[in-house]
C-alpha cells in the first residue's frame, strides 16, 4: 500500500456528495494542493453479499500499482465504516463525455486512444489474476491530464495465472543492396533491392485462462452470453465487455440494446451477429478496422473469442491499434 502520510495530513474535505446507498465520496485536498477521493462505506447498511464485495474491492485496490488504475493511499476501518483514500479524477467519467458529444459518440481516433488505455489497464489486471467484470463508460474516470482510471472493483474475482511467453515467427521485408553477389547480413539477396528477414518475437502473456465463476454480476448491456447461461464464466467476459465498449464509443449505443432489460438480455443470448450502422462522415478505413475488432471480441463462444487465450497480446496485434 502506498504511504498515506502526505495524503492524510493537513487535509480538508471540500465536497461530500452522496452517490450510492450505503456509501459516499468526499474530495480532499492536502497541503501540497493534491486532490484525493475518500470513499466511505456504511457496512451496517449492506447485505452479506455486498459486504463481501466491499472486502474484495479493498483487496484489489491494495494490489494495484499502475498509472491507469487507482492508488490506495489509506484503508481505514472505523466503527461500522470502511474508508478508502484513492486518487481523485476531476474530469468525471467517459459516460458523461459521451453524453456531451453529437450522437453520443466519439471520433475513431479518440476511440482508439481510450480503447488502448482500457486495454492496457485490463492487461495489468489479468496479469494479477483479476477478472474485472464491470467494464462500462461510467467506470472509466478521467484524470486531470486526460488519461483514464478504471474504478469500482467490487465485482472482481481473483484466479490463478501462469505467465508464459508467446513466440511468433514472421518475415519482414526490408530494402536491400542492389549489387550482385556477396553475402547480405539481413538475409537472401534480391535483385529488386528487397530482402526478407526472419523475425522472431517473444511477448509476455499473463492471462487467467483457468478463471471460473458462476455468479451473474455486471451491467446488463455489457454481460457476456456465458454470464447469462449460469454455467460458469472466466476471463472472456472482460474481452466481450471491451468489444461492447468500443461499439458504444463509436455508435453511441450498445450493440444488443433492446426496448427493455429483458429484451436486451434476449438479444445478447440469441443474436447471431453484430449489426453495424452506417455513420455519416465516418472514417472508412478506421471504422472498417474497428468493426473487424468488435466482431472478433463479440464472438459468442469464449473459446473462439479474441483475447481469451493470449489476452491483450492478441488484441494489441489487431490492425485497429
Amino acid at each position: 500500500m502506498a504511504d498515506s502520510t502526505s495524503a492524510t495530513s493537513n487535509s480538508s474535505a471540500i465536497l461530500v456528495p452522496e452517490i450510492l446507498a450505503g456509501s459516499f465520496f468526499a474530495n480532499f485536498r492536502d497541503s501540497n494542493n493534491a486532490n484525493f477521493a475518500l470513499k466511505v462505506i456504511d457496512k451496517d447498511s449492506l447485505t452479506k453479499k455486498k459486504l463481501s464485495q466491499v472486502k474484495m474491492e479493498g483487496e484489489i485496490l491494495s494490489m494495484l500499482d499502475h498509472p491507469l488504475l487507482p492508488t490506495l493511499y489509506a484503508h481505514l476501518e472505523v466503527s461500522h465504516y470502511s474508508c478508502l483514500l484513492i486518487d481523485y479524477c476531476p474530469n468525471g467519467d467517459l459516460h458523461s463525455v459521451l453524453r456531451k458529444q453529437p450522437g453520443n459518440r466519439l471520433p475513431v481516433q479518440a476511440v482508439k486512444f481510450f480503447a488502448a488505455e482500457v486495454l492496457v489497464a485490463l492487461e495489468y489486471l489479468h496479469a494479477l489474476g483479476v477478472v474485472y467484470r464491470d467494464l462500462k463508460p461510467e467506470n472509466i474516470l478521467l484524470r486531470e491530464d486526460g488519461h483514464i482510471m478504471l474504478s469500482d472493483f467490487d465485482l472482481c474475482f481473483k484466479a490463478d495465472v501462469v505467465p508464459t511467453y508467446d513466440r511468433r515467427v514472421h518475415s519482414k521485408r526490408m530494402a536491400g543492396s542492389m549489387r550482385k553477389g556477396g553475402d547480405h547480413c539481413f538475409g537472401p539477396f534480391s535483385r529488386r533491392g528487397v530482402v526478407e528477414e526472419e523475425v522472431v518475437e517473444e511477448e509476455f502473456v499473463a492471462e487467467p485462462t483457468a478463471a471460473l465463476s458462476r455468479s451473474c454480476v455486471g451491467t446488463h448491456e455489457y454481460l457476456a452470453p456465458e454470464l447469462l447461461s449460469g454455467k460458469g464464466h472466466g476471463n472472456g467476459v472482460d474481452w466481450w465487455a471491451f468489444g461492447v465498449l468500443i461499439y458504444e464509443l463509436l455508435y453511441g449505443t450498445t450493440p444488443f440494446k433492446g426496448g427493455s432489460k429483458e429484451s436486451t438480455l434476449r438479444n445478447i443470448a440469441s443474436s447471431k451477429h453484430v449489426n453495424f450502422h452506417v455513420m455519416e462522415g465516418e472514417d472508412g478505413k478506421g471504422m472498417e478496422e474497428a468493426r473487424d475488432l468488435i466482431e472478433k471480441l463479440l464472438v459468442k463462444d469464449p473459446r473462439q473469442r479474441l483475447g481469451c487465450t493470449k489476452g491483450a497480446t492478441d488484441i494489441k496485434r489487431h490492425r485497429f491499434f
